[in-house]
């Protein structure tokens, strides 16, 4: 260990020779080198020599590489052979492969097309079953444009007249005339619009004879009769004023007679033609009692049992107001029900069947024994009882403190003058009617001048004695405005009255008030209800309404009109599709034959009456949401082709209640150019829209200069006569949809809540998809009639006081409004127009107005549950505005 120390360090080791260490140090590394350059040179060397010369070697079995025996060289051979074979098998392999692989991609790429062969069958198949649907959807298609170019009820074949007139089997005897054996349906064609031919009485003797009044009013309606024609061939109604006549200058029975039949379209018979004999007092007699009218209809206030037709002849109210028109502000209102006196009755009877001072029977001896012929003595008796009882105010007198009016016998005369008798009648909850003691009188004048007094002013008619004939009692429901009483229950009237409930006792003033008002009030109104009820029965429609001339002012459109973010921004609500195609006009008169079929008593009992045919009512059926759409028998279809859709493409494949709906918009405006293009602008891109009516309400038109929006439908603006704010509510020709929005040009409206209006609110006023009213959208329903004119009450309230219950918007029906409810003065037109039709409306329905402008009493629009009005005012704060706005209007009226 010492000494390889003494070696590493170059010391002298043992002997002290280190020169020895270093030099056997380098031959190690010579030697090693030399060995490794040996091996890598010398050894390959070897081996190529040993391998070049190894054949040469002189041992033959040593050789490899040498030339062999014959043996050994077949065996060579036959090693080459396999191993050529070999090769050649490798490469057949190879190749075999190669050809496997190529019939496998093959086989892939036919299975491919295989696979895409079975898809293009199906595919194919498909198209053929959606071909087969085309060609039977245009199958479809083609069938339902031929019936649109037809229409949709073909017009019935023409009946004619005859010529030579010939006339049909009269009947057994003129009592037993009806429509069927009597009345010539030839001469009155479905299609022919009911024509009427009116006689000039003054071509006749018995002209001289008519009460001057009556003969000016009926010739001054005559002249404005839609009906009346000119050219008596082609009529259908022939009729003839006969009455009222004057006493003195009454011509004898045999004289008229012989005049009806010598008119000159009298035919033997009379056949077509209707006599009418008008009552203006309560003492008009029965002169054509002792008359032959042959199968001629009698219209008059007055019938025997003997005399009256039912179903052919016509009991009309009394014409009042011949030649002037009812004040509706004197009409007491409706409100408090209970009035003074629970009922009243006024009258004399001249003659009896038995005297009243006599000792009456009991009322159980008289109908254990034989029933009396006349009952007036033990109404007498009951009503003084009651009178003298006191458990109620009643006043009841037999007896007239001046002398009586002249009537028939067993008939309760009138009693005082007409202004005295309204006036008792206000303080009256009911009016007693007693008709006359003899049966054979089935009505009198003076019942029917009770009648309709007790209508005019509120008093529910309590009839006694249901023998009785009411006027148009054929198509009027009298049960629901008067209570009719057979005379034997005459001790039980008293209790009934009280028992009926005060909801009940306005229901029956009101449609009082709506019968008086549109059946008996004027003479347009009574000879308007005559020619309506023979229309009626032979099945006629009546005339459509008239709409109101549109006169377009001239305007330049072609502004681009933006979209207000604030407006549009719906985020992911889907409104519906933005109407590209042309308007679509909402279909009218769909129900002309039907409504006149179906639906009698509820057009006679209810506004806007049968006067007239409107494109549509809220009254129409409707189909349900599941059934096929309308006016098609082709059933469901998938939905735009199969491509899907909304809007009116889903309605189009899968029905509803019409094929497609959209509303109009009606804008009053004011000179307000620069607002009313804002509000313009924002109507752009709003869904279902047909086009805008602007109602210019200004005298001065518009700026030459102005450029009106293009915001994607047309913009009608028409120009108005006069400054009026309920020219909204008028019913403008250029209007042809169902549904309509009446707004306000400063109104500020975002689409959503504007489709939410229109597909909440007008399906339910058509009971279409839901049952319930929108709340926040609300129906006017008062519309004041003016002669010539419609002054609509409900827009003048809405700018008084009223307006902070009744916001400025309405989604209405376009004929909603056209119930006429009440028929004003002209003095409706003057400054104070609002505070007056406030303050009719006021008087007429009650102190609560507002609950009426919601809800109309004459149109009661039908709802499935009572709605809850967010706007309006209820309680103690709607008491207190409305006792002052009564204070303010008083002072304002009369102050």
């Amino acid at each position: 260990m010492t000494g390889y120390t003494m070696l590493r360090n170059g010391g002298v080791g043992n002997g002290g020779q280190p020169w020895l260490l270093r030099w056997s140090s380098r031959i190690r590394l010579t030697w090693l080198s030399f060995i490794l350059f040996v091996i890598l040179v010398f050894f390959p060397l070897i081996g190529h020599y040993y391998l070049t010369t190894i054949d040469d070697a002189d041992d033959a079995g040593k050789r490899i590489f040498g030339p062999r025996t014959g043996n050994e060289l077949c065996e060579v051979k036959h090693v080459q052979d396999l191993c050529r074979i070999r090769e050649s098998v490798s490469e057949e392999l190879l190749q075999l492969e190669a050809k496997r692989q190529e019939l496998n991609s093959e086989i892939a790429k036919l299975n491919l097309k295989i696979e895409a062969c079975k898809k293009s069958i199906e595919n194919a198949k498909q198209d053929l079953l959606q071909l087969k649907n085309v060609i039977s959807q245009t199958e479809h298609s083609y069938k339902e444009l031929m019936a649109q170019n037809q229409p949709k009820l073909s017009l019935p074949i023409r009946l004619l007249p005859d010529k030579d007139d010939a006339t049909f089997p009269l009947p057994k005897s003129n009592r037993n005339c009806r429509l069927h054996n009597c009345f010539d349906y030839s001469r009155c064609p479905l299609t022919s619009g009911f024509p009427v031919y009116v006689y000039n009485s003054d071509d006749y003797p018995f002209g001289s004879s008519l009460d001057p009044l009556i003969k000016q009013a009926f010739e001054a309606t005559v002249r404005t009769n839609v009906y009346v024609t000119e050219n008596a061939n082609i009529a259908c109604v022939y009729i003839i004023l006969v009455g009222e006549m004057q006493e003195p200058v009454m011509p004898k029975p045999t004289e008229l007679e012989q005049q009806l039949h010598s008119l000159p379209y009298w035919r033997t018979d009379g056949h077509n033609h209707l006599i009418i004999n008008l009552s203006r007092k309560s003492e008009t007699q029965n002169f054509l009692y002792n008359i032959s009218t042959g199968r001629a209809m009698l219209a008059q206030s007055t019938f025997y049992d003997v005399q009256y037709r039912p179903g052919f002849d016509i009991v009309v109210s009394p014409l009042v107001h011949a030649m002037s028109e009812p004040n509706f502000l004197e009409i007491p209102p409706q409100v408090p029900v209970k009035r003074k006196y629970l009922f009243s009755f006024q009258g004399e009877k001249i003659e009896s069947l038995r005297s009243s001072l006599q000792e009456v029977r009991s009322f159980e001896e008289e109908i254990e024994g034989n029933a009396p012929a006349d009952y007036d003595d033990r109404i007498i008796t009951t009503l003084k009882a009651v009178q003298d009882s006191k458990l109620d105010f009643v006043l009841v007198e037999f007896t007239c403190k001046n002398q009586p009016k002249a009537s028939l016998p067993t008939e309760w005369a009138l009693c005082g003058e007409r202004d005295d008798r309204l006036e008792l009648l206000k303080l009256s909850t009911f009016a007693l009617i007693i008709t006359p003691g003899d049966t054979r009188l089935v009505i009198s004048a003076g019942c029917a001048m009770r009648l309709f007094e007790a209508l005019e002013v509120g008093a529910i008619p309590v009839v006694l004695g249901e023998q009785v004939q009411l006027p148009y009692n054929d198509v009027i429901r009298w049960n629901e405005a008067a209570l009719i009483i057979p005379k034997p229950r005459i001790t039980e009237v008293h209790f009934l009255l009280r028992s009926i409930s005060d909801n009940d006792l306005l229901a029956m003033r009101r449609q009082g008030r709506f019968l008086w008002e549109t059946y008996f009030s004027t003479s347009d109104n009574v000879f308007s209800t005559v020619l309506a009820i023979i229309r009626t029965r032979i099945q006629i429609p009546a005339a459509p309404i008239r709409e109101e001339t549109a006169v377009e002012i001239p305007h330049r459109s072609g502004k681009a009109a933006g979209t207000d973010p604030n407006m549009a921004d719906n985020g992911d609500l889907d409104l519906g599709p933005v109407e590209t195609e042309p308007p679509y006009a909402s279909p009218k008169y769909l129900r002309n034959f039907t409504l006149t079929a179906m639906d009698i008593y509820r057009n006679w009992n209810s506004a806007p009456g049968p006067f007239h045919l409107f494109p549509y009512t809220p009254f129409d059926p409707v189909l349900p949401s599941e059934a096929k759409f309308l006016g098609s028998g082709t059933g469901f279809r998938p939905i735009g082709g199969g491509a899907g859709g909304s809007g009116k493409e889903f309605q189009a494949a899968l029905g509803g209640n019409v094929p497609r709906e959209q509303f109009t918009v009606v804008m009053l405006t004011y000179e307000r150019e620069e607002v009313l293009m804002n509000s313009l602008e924002r109507l752009n891109g709003l869904p279902y829209l047909n086009k805008v009516v602007v109602v210019w309400n200004s005298p001065k038109l518009p700026s030459e200069d102005l450029l009106w929006p293009d915001i994607g439908v047309p913009i009608m603006v028409v120009r108005t006569e006069k400054n009026s704010l309920n020219n909204r509510f008028l019913p403008w020709d250029e209007i042809e949809t169902e549904a309509i929005l009446s707004i306000d040009d400063d109104a500020h409206l975002r689409h959503d809540e504007i489709m939410f209006g229109f597909r909440a609110c007008f399906p339910c006023l058509l009971r279409k998809k839901t049952g319930k009213r929108m709340q926040g959208f609300r129906t006017p329903c008062f519309v004041c009639h003016q002669r010539g004119h419609d002054i609509h009450c409900r827009d003048s309230l809405l700018v008084c006081s009223q307006r902070a219950v009744i916001p400025p918007l309405r989604s209405v029906r376009r004929w909603d409004v056209t119930a006429v409810l009440a028929s004003l003065s002209p003095e409706h037109e003057e400054k104070r127009c609002c505070t007056k039709c406030w303050l009719f409306l006021f008087l007429l329905f009650c102190s609560n107005t507002c609950i009426f402008l919601q809800s109309c009493p004459g149109t009661q629009l039908p709802v499935d549950e009572p709605r809850e009005e967010s706007g309006s005012i209820g309680g103690f704060p709607r008491l207190l505005l409305l006792t002052l706005a009564w204070l303010q209007l008083v002072s304002l009226v009369w102050g």
